[in-house]
C-alpha cells in the first residue's frame, strides 16, 4: 500500500450522491470501439484532526498567494436562481455564460436577460434519487457538448450534441457515445470532464446497492467503479476511441477504457488547470468521505487504485478484496460533519485572491464548503462557509468560484467577505 497522505478529520442525511444502500459491459478495441457498450448558515470551526507523520501531497500543489484564508473569509452570493435541483455547471469555450444542468433533464443558459433551454431530456431520463441528467462537458476544441444521464432503464448514457455558434444544441441529431448497464439505482457517478489531453474522462460509481456487493470496484472486467478515459471523436464509424496509452490495454479480461480503479461513487472530479493534477471527491459508504489526488507527474490517475472496496477511506472494508497497491486519500472526514462529498476544484482564478491554490470542495448533506491545500507546514484544512446541499463546484472563465445549492435551486458565487 502506498504511504500517501491522509488527514482524519473529526469532522446528516442521505444526499444526491450519498451513501445509500438501496438495491437497484462488453468489449472495446484498443483504437476504436466498434459499438456502444452495454455493461452486465453559520460558519463552523476549522476542521481538526491529526495527520500521520508521512503526510505529503503532490509537490505541484502549493500556496500561490500570501493573502490569508480563514473561516468566514468567503461569502456566497446568489447570481442565478429558479433552477430545479441543479447538479452541474459548465462553460462553452469562448462563452462566458454558465450552462446549468438540472437533475430532471434540462440544460439552460441565461442570455440577454432571459433563460434559454438548450436541452430538454426530461422525457428520456430517470430523475429520482441519485439518477437523472448528472453531468455536462463541452469539447475544448470542437463544437460538441457531452452529457451523462441515466435513461428510462436506469442505465448510464453518454451522448453527444452538436453546438451552434449561438450556443444552442442540435437536439434533432444526438449521438450515443457509450451506454453502461446499471444493476442498481444508486452510485451512478455522473462526473464528465475533458482532461488537459483533450480526452473525455467519465466517473463511474460501483453499480450501487451498498458495500459493493458485486465487487465491481477492483474488477477490471467492468466499467463500474472506475474513472474512464476515451476519445469521443474517433475516426471512422466507431462511437468512440480508446487512447493508445490507456493503462489496461492488452491485459486479458480488462476493459481498455479504464483509467483508474477502486472508486465507490466519484460524483465530481477535476483537473488542476495549472498543474494537470487529478482531484476526486469519492462518496463513502457508512463512515468516511474522501478526497483523492494524483499529481500529473505521477500519471494523473493513470492505473491508480483508489482502494474501494478493500478500503473505505483509509479504513479496511471488504476483507476479501486485495489491499495491495492502494493509493490512499489525502483527506477524509467522518459522518459527524457530513455524509456525501461533492468534489471541487483547485482555484486558479483571481476573483478571491485568498482562495488561489486551494482545493475547494463541499458536502451535500451538511452544506459545508471546505478548502484544503498542501503548504509548507503540511496539509491545511479550513471550513469556509455553510449553505444548503452542495451538488457541484466549478471555476468560471471569469476566475470566480461557483457553487450549486441543490435544494434551493441557486447558483452561488464565492466572494471575499
Amino acid at each position: 500500500m502506498k504511504a500517501a497522505s491522509v488527514l482524519a478529520a473529526t469532522a446528516l442525511v442521505v444526499g444526491l450522491a450519498a451513501c445509500s444502500d438501496d438495491d437497484g459491459d462488453g468489449s472495446g478495441a484498443t483504437t476504436n470501439a466498434s459499438d456502444s457498450v452495454t455493461a452486465t448558515s453559520t460558519v463552523p470551526d476549522s476542521v481538526e484532526g491529526t495527520a500521520p507523520a508521512d503526510t505529503e501531497g503532490p509537490t505541484t500543489v502549493a500556496p500561490t498567494t500570501s493573502v490569508a484564508l480563514a473561516p468566514g473569509s468567503v461569502v456566497l452570493t446568489p447570481v442565478s436562481e429558479g433552477f430545479e435541483r441543479p447538479v452541474d455547471v459548465a462553460w462553452r469555450p469562448g462563452d462566458d455564460q454558465p450552462y446549468v444542468v438540472e437533475q430532471h433533464g434540462v440544460v439552460s443558459v441565461d442570455r440577454n436577460g432571459a433563460r434559454q433551454v438548450v436541452l430538454d431530456l426530461s422525457d428520456a431520463v430517470t430523475g429520482d434519487s441519485e439518477q437523472g441528467l448528472l453531468g455536462l462537458a463541452f469539447h475544448p476544441n470542437e463544437s460538441f457538448a457531452y452529457v451523462n444521464y441515466t435513461d428510462l432503464d436506469g442505465d448510464t448514457v453518454i451522448a453527444e450534441y452538436a453546438v451552434a455558434d449561438d450556443g444552442s444544441f442540435d437536439t434533432a441529431a444526438p449521438r450515443v457515445v457509450l451506454t453502461i448497464e446499471q444493476p442498481y439505482a444508486n452510485h451512478n457517478g455522473g462526473g464528465i470532464r475533458f482532461g488537459p489531453d483533450s480526452y473525455l474522462y467519465i466517473g463511474m460509481g460501483d453499480g450501487g446497492s451498498g458495500g459493493d456487493p458485486r465487487r465491481n470496484g477492483l474488477d477490471l472486467s467492468t466499467l463500474l467503479g472506475k474513472l474512464l478515459r476515451i476519445d469521443p471523436r474517433p475516426s471512422g464509424d466507431a462511437p468512440y476511441g480508446v487512447p493508445a496509452d490507456n493503462p489496461f490495454i492488452g491485459i486479458a479480461g480488462a476493459r481498455p477504457e479504464i483509467w483508474s480503479i477502486g472508486l465507490r461513487n466519484p460524483w465530481r472530479f477535476s483537473f488542476d488547470a495549472d498543474t494537470g493534477d487529478l482531484w476526486i471527491g469519492d462518496v463513502g459508504q457508512d463512515d468516511w468521505e474522501e478526497i483523492d489526488v494524483v499529481a500529473a507527474a505521477d500519471g494523473a490517475g493513470r492505473a491508480t487504485n483508489f482502494g474501494w472496496s478493500a478500503f473505505e477511506g483509509t479504513h479496511r472494508y471488504n476483507d476479501d478484496q486485495s489491499a495491495d497497491g492502494v493509493t490512499m486519500p489525502v483527506y477524509e472526514y467522518d459522518h459527524g460533519s457530513g455524509c456525501s462529498v461533492s468534489g471541487g476544484v483547485v482555484v486558479r482564478g483571481s476573483a478571491v485572491p485568498a482562495l488561489e491554490g486551494w482545493y475547494v470542495f463541499g458536502d451535500f448533506c451538511s452544506g459545508r464548503l471546505v478548502a484544503l491545500r498542501f503548504g509548507t507546514a503540511g496539509l491545511e484544512v479550513i471550513d469556509l462557509v455553510e449553505t444548503g446541499p452542495i451538488s457541484s463546484i466549478a471555476e468560471g472563465p471569469d476566475g470566480a468560484l461557483y457553487v450549486l445549492d441543490h435544494d434551493a435551486g441557486v447558483v452561488l458565487r464565492a466572494d471575499a467577505a
